[in-house]
């Protein structure tokens, strides 16, 4: 009896490990125009490592490692042409000259021999409005959100916000 109990504790605890890391979903922000790096928990690539880094709700393929080989792709729409990097040592993913249109969800699987993690980052790249003169253009699928930020480290008590749509200005 005492030896089923120890078993099916193992298995719990196991269990929980594999699952813990796979459910979280870690949230980071960056400024448009900004890098970012989508570190995971690798200190060292090993020949018999497998990486690879996908975007958005379809899993797009957009960098692999394979041992000491890799492969960085555009994305699907070409979003990231000559943007990505990839550390060759950790597996980290570099993303460099930042857009709107980086935002998403990406999934990062790691896998050897001996195991299989999977990391996953919801990126936010907010745009920086504060010249009044300049028009930002942020495009976005149904669906998907966006955070339009102006440039202001202060409100003041006499200053006054007004966010307009569309051409015919409507207030909002």
């Amino acid at each position: 009896m005492f030896h089923t109990f120890v078993f099916c504790c193992l298995c719990c605890w196991h269990l929980v490990g594999v699952f813990a890391d796979t459910d979280t979903v870690k949230s980071v922000s960056v400024k448009e125009g900004d890098s970012v790096t989508l570190q995971i928990n690798v200190t060292e690539i090993q020949t018999d490592d497998k990486i690879d880094w996908k975007l958005g709700t379809n899993r797009n393929l957009i960098a692999k490692i394979n041992g000491k080989t890799s492969k960085i792709f555009d994305g699907p729409d070409g979003r990231f042409r000559d943007r990505l990097k990839l550390d060759h040592q950790t597996g980290s993913l570099i993303i460099t000259d930042t857009r709107t249109t980086d935002s998403g969800l990406y999934e990062v699987k790691i896998s050897s021999s001996s195991s299989e993690d999977t990391h996953r980052f919801n990126v936010t790249v907010y745009g920086v409005f504060g010249d009044t003169d300049t028009v930002k253009s942020v495009s976005v699928k149904e669906g998907d959100s966006v955070t339009l930020q102006i440039n202001v480290t202060e409100i003041q008590t006499d200053d006054k916000i007004d966010w307009k749509f569309g051409t015919n200005k409507i207030l909002i």
